[in-house]
């Protein structure tokens, strides 16, 4: 894979999508108080955390998934197999690896159906993205 080929405005963007699906995932809106049950974590723990420390390396580490994931697919791939092997990536190595370690973990079955259903969901879109975005 040529680097160089890589689209890094596509990758920046998908990197971007899979943070606010983060955002909104784990708000009250969606599954943010039932993690929040599962994890043990209390609101005010939540905000006694520095979200400097919290959200600049989440993005940076979904800016290398990203970049990741596009140099996967490649930079001529199909939307269909973008998405597909994003979805291959999201659930078959991602959600059903973090399932191992929660097994292992002793963690509910809740809480591992919240998490890996949000990679689930954000990497397909992010393939989506570097699908389309040629």
């Amino acid at each position: 894979m040529d680097p160089a080929k890589l689209n890094y405005l596509a990758i920046l963007t998908a990197a971007v999508s899979m943070f606010l699906v983060g955002g909104l995932w784990y708000s009250p809106v969606l599954f943010g108080k039932a993690w929040q049950r599962e994890t043990g974590l209390t609101d005010e723990e939540l905000k006694a955390r520095n979200p400097a420390r919290v959200f600049g390396p989440a993005f940076l580490l979904a800016l290398l998934m990203a970049f990741n994931l596009a140099a996967f697919i490649g930079p001529e791939a199909t939307p269909g197999f973008a998405v597909g092997a994003s979805f291959a990536a999201g659930f078959g190595w991602v959600a059903l690896g973090m399932g191992v370690t929660y097994l292992f973990e002793a963690r509910s079955m809740r809480l591992w159906l919240i998490d890996a259903g949000y990679h689930a969901v954000a990497f397909p879109l992010m393939g989506v993205i570097l699908g389309l975005w040629k």
